[in-house]
């Protein structure tokens, strides 16, 4: 007897919930949740990217960008890896390219140097690439600059994060800069 009143009870909380007018507000609400819930990792992400770079969070326009760079934080670095198990420099660059800005380059940082409008360093836009010489004899890494001199990358030591242009090792090894065509 409990089992046939246990069935009946279910079969009429299904009858109401998916009353029309119950199911809208049902829906309403959880869009509204989940609109809050995307307002507030908005809100997350540029807190933590404006702190990172040293810039107010009116200055991370760019969410998918960061929200990109915040997936792929931390990755290993792996040469030729182009995967989250480890990528190197031109893979993160090329997955960043046609995940961000929806464009094909190059995996290949000696590749991307020619692909490229060189510009003056201090002309610097975000998405610009930024190259260096860190082998000691030519081109060899590559990075995504973002704003305030820091650039995202993947470093064999570290794997993918920002760095800062400003820092000893980069401004030995900066080599130049070159704007996606």
């Amino acid at each position: 007897m409990k089992l046939k009143v246990t069935y009946l009870f279910i079969v009429l909380a299904l009858v109401y919930f998916s009353s029309c007018k119950h199911h809208k507000t049902v829906t309403t609400s959880s869009d509204e949740s989940t609109e809050t819930s995307s307002k507030s990792s908005s809100k997350i992400l540029k807190k933590k990217y404006a702190e990172k770079l040293g810039v107010s969070e009116a200055d991370i326009k760019n969410e998918k960008l960061y929200q990109f760079i915040n997936e792929w934080y931390g990755v290993p670095y792996k040469y030729a890896g182009r995967s989250k198990s480890g990528i190197d420099c031109s893979g993160l660059t090329a997955t960043l390219y046609l995940q961000v800005y929806k464009k094909m380059i190059s995996p290949s940082t000696k590749a991307l140097v020619e692909e490229v409008k060189k510009i003056k360093q201090n002309d610097l836009k975000e998405g610009d690439l930024v190259f260096f010489n860190t082998n000691g004899k030519s081109i060899s890494h590559v990075g995504v600059y973002l704003q305030n001199d820091k650039f995202v990358h993947a470093s064999t030591k570290k794997g993918v994060m920002i760095s800062d242009m400003n820092e000893p090792y980069f401004k030995k090894t900066y080599v130049s800069s070159g704007r996606v065509k």
